[in-house]
């Protein structure tokens, strides 16, 4: 099922276990040649993920500011397919694949209406603030097992 940006409120929604997150195109984000830099996939897709932490009750800043760590990419595999341009209104969606005591897969796909532009799998360790993997708080767990997606078609 196609959402729209338009149809998203901030911070995204879920629809069954993937996460919707709007995003739309702004000038800062495309290169000289008028189309989203490469990068900015990135940044799309880090923002998708915080916004549906904090929809499943993960709170990273304060267990950050506890001192406790932060996640971090460990892993990306990324495939460009199709440029987003100035004013595109996208979706980033976001579903979780397998969870480990101290990391999690998760799948997102850039689109544009029908239009997959982009795809990643991105593997988020959890790291202490000495910057070594430590466990997931079980809660954490327990909240991403419940938006397991097994395979990456979502």
């Amino acid at each position: 099922m196609a959402a729209s940006s338009q149809d998203l409120p901030v911070g995204g929604r879920f629809d069954g276990a993937a996460h919707r997150f709007p995003v739309r195109v702004y000038f800062e984000d495309t290169d000289l040649s008028g189309v989203v830099y490469h990068a900015n996939y990135l940044r799309y897709m880090e923002r998708a993920r915080s916004d549906m932490l904090r929809l499943v009750g993960i709170d990273q800043r304060g267990f950050h500011d506890a001192g406790e760590g932060a996640y971090a990419v460990s892993a990306l595999a990324i495939r460009y397919r199709a440029p987003a341009r100035l004013d595109d209104a996208l979706v980033v969606i976001s579903a979780v694949l397998k969870v480990r005591g101290a990391s999690v897969d998760i799948h997102q796909r850039v689109m544009r209406g029908e239009t997959i532009l982009s795809d990643a799998d991105v593997t988020a360790a959890l790291v202490a603030a000495s910057g070594r993997p430590r466990r997931q708080p079980r809660t954490w767990i327990e909240a991403f097992e419940r938006l397991l997606v097994p395979g990456t078609s979502i």
